[in-house]
């Protein structure tokens, strides 16, 4: 599995390590405390180590710390639970000499130590007993393998560092290549098992048990099969043939069933990836299938779903060894492969896009859910200026920069991306249902019939709106009822915004004004004043917002009859107070704007003694 490293810098020697291996991985972020880090392409600032590092380790990211042991160790301490449950967690010396798994390290931290030495030509210090004695973790075994009985370790390996032997066994075990080529002791006649099997298998403190992946599992269904219903089906094929569901490399199916629930609740319950494969992928397995049908080929296009995708997944030289089995709704077939697959490399994910909304542009203000998705993602699609915001959030993925007023064209190409099965970002300022593309995306898939887009897993993942942040910089303006209108008639008439603008004045909304100006629009904003003028008293609160959230930041107050064109551009967004709205004043001479909700008409009239 690929980590995304998080590395944390406290100085400035230790963040240009620290950004140098991000760079040579082409994956990961930095980190830097604030105040003792200078460095420009740090993606994110803290103010307080320990608080920052318990926050991340609680999210589950692989920590690499460019400080100390004991500061890693004393932060972490009270959130540890299991080593099992831990994230991993490495220490690296500060002139990059040197780097020590802590956490996690049969669990990606003794291999990501490994990696990380390896770019940056330095040491990579292992302390677990196996590794150093054997050479090999039998916790971590690798990629196409799954320990079935894990809770069996700990008590296994200590008689087998007490001197204990251990003996191959199992239907499987001439696959274990990988366990003769370490230094384990090994002997016929040994007093532990290592046992390799498809097979289910009893598990115990003197054997531990292996599933290799071989095994593929074709699944077809019916359209809004209840998952149960298929997930029923899978379990009773697995239980009468006593193969373990560990043995499984993946849940493979036709690409008119990647968006079907019932797949993907079946593959998340299995802990294995869903793959899909076109009609022409299954018509090349005809002749190796045993349950042709041509209801079936009339329907789909292919004389078979279940026993052709097992097929297709487990390559030329796999054989069926559970033919189609069938309930009401779904059917089944299960081929082995000659050695362990990756079933992630097998047929094509079903596509997902993502619609971010990167807030003001700032890594601070950048929520937890989009640095999240941001790491599940392939591709990132977006205006050439979001995408450089995203810093080392977007490293090691494929760029698809856009010039400004081309939205259509990078919503399509989003669409395009996903619906040929990548993982795709669509990478918007604010919030991405705000005047941003996340609109044009429902649009399109509302106004075309495009098969592929319809099937792509879709997900929204909000954003700080540049509203949200001027009003916060200035204290609460957005206290009562308010409203956003944007005074681009690029793509609505000035009519109906000037209809808008009037209705909104005679509401009495605070009023939020996107695109208040451009290169070559000026008029509407002193429009849309004027309107106002009608309605406000002329010492209504305004604020103007520039920069939100990035260098260069302005955000000052002024009156309604003081707004004039020349003051607001291209990156500015203006906040219009209602009648209601208030100015209070503060100890260094500015002032707070916020707009009263009417809590003062609730209080009783002797509140003030």
């Amino acid at each position: 599995m690929t980590q995304n490293p998080v590395f944390i810098a406290l100085t400035t020697a230790g963040c240009r390590q620290a950004c140098a291996l991000r760079d040579k991985l082409g994956r990961g972020q930095v980190h830097g405390r604030r105040g003792r880090v200078d460095e420009q392409d740090v993606d994110l600032f803290f103010d307080d180590t320990a608080p920052h590092l318990r926050d991340c380790f609680e999210r589950g990211e692989t920590l690499v710390g460019f400080c100390a042991a004991g500061v890693l160790i004393r932060a972490l301490a009270p959130v540890l639970t299991h080593k099992r449950q831990d994230p991993p967690v490495l220490v690296a010396a500060e002139d990059g000499s040197a780097i020590v798994p802590l956490l996690g390290g049969h669990h990606g931290a003794n291999t990501l130590a490994r990696e990380l030495a390896n770019a940056g030509h330095s040491t990579a210090v292992m302390t677990t007993a196996s590794d150093l004695r054997y050479g090999i973790a039998l916790d971590d075994p690798p990629t196409g393998w799954t320990l079935a009985n894990p809770h069996h370790y700990t008590a296994f390996m200590a008689q087998l560092l007490a001197g204990a032997s251990l003996r191959l066994a199992g239907d499987c075990a001439e696959q274990g290549d990988w366990i003769r080529q370490s230094a384990l002791p090994l002997s016929p006649d040994g007093a532990l098992r290592l046992t390799l099997s498809e097979k289910i298998q009893p598990g115990s403190e003197q054997n531990l048990i292996f599933h290799p992946h071989n095994l593929t599992l074709g699944v077809g269904c019916a359209r809004h099969t209840p998952p149960e219903t298929l997930k029923q089906l899978v379990q009773e094929t697995l239980k009468a043939h006593a193969l373990s569901p560990h043995a499984l490399c993946g849940v493979f199916s036709h690409r008119l069933k990647s968006d079907e629930d019932a797949v993907h609740r079946l593959a998340e319950a299995l802990n294995r990836p869903a793959r899909f494969y076109s009609t022409e992928e299954l018509n090349a397995q005809n002749a190796r299938l045993k349950n042709p049908s041509e209801r079936v080929r009339t329907e789909v296009g292919c004389p078979s779903v279940a026993e052709a995708a097992a097929l297709a997944a487990g390559g030329p030289e796999a054989r069926l060894i559970v033919d189609k089995q069938k309930n009401t709704m779904a059917t089944c077939a299960i081929a082995r492969a000659p050695t362990p697959q990756a079933g992630a490399s097998c047929g094509r994910a079903r596509g997902r896009l993502v619609v971010v909304g990167l807030g003001p542009g700032g890594t601070t203000w950048r929520t937890a859910e989009v640095d999240q998705v941001m790491k599940q993602v392939t591709d990132l699609v977006g205006y050439h200026l979001y995408l450089d915001l995203l810093g080392g959030a977007g490293a090691g993925k494929t760029r698809h920069g856009y010039a400004l007023g081309e939205e259509e064209k990078r919503v399509r190409a989003a669409l395009d991306l996903a619906g040929g099965g990548r993982a795709v970002a669509l990478v918007c300022s604010g919030d991405p249902g705000i005047y941003a593309m996340a609109s044009l995306v429902f649009e399109l898939l509302d106004r075309e019939d495009h098969p592929d887009w319809r099937a792509i897993d879709l997900q929204v993942v909000p954003g700080i709106s540049a509203l949200q942040a001027a009003s916060a910089r200035m204290g609460a303006v957005l206290g009562h009822d308010f409203c956003a209108i944007s005074l681009s008639d690029l793509l609505t008439p000035w009519a109906v915004i000037e209809k808008r603008l009037t209705a909104a004045a005679a509401g009495d909304f605070v009023i939020a004004f996107y695109n208040p100006v451009s290169n070559r629009r000026w008029n509407q904003l002193a429009h849309a004043v004027k309107i106002l003028s009608q309605h406000r008293p002329a010492d209504t609160p305004v604020i103007i917002g520039r920069n939100l959230g990035r260098a260069g930041e302005q955000v000052h107050s002024l009156r309604l009859d003081e707004l004039t064109v020349e003051q607001v551009d291209m990156l500015s967004i203006v906040l219009i107070g209602s009648s209601t709205t208030r100015r209070l004043a503060k100890s260094d001479g500015g002032c707070w704007i916020y707009t009263p909700r009417g809590y003062a008409q609730k209080m009783p009239p002797d509140h003030s003694s």
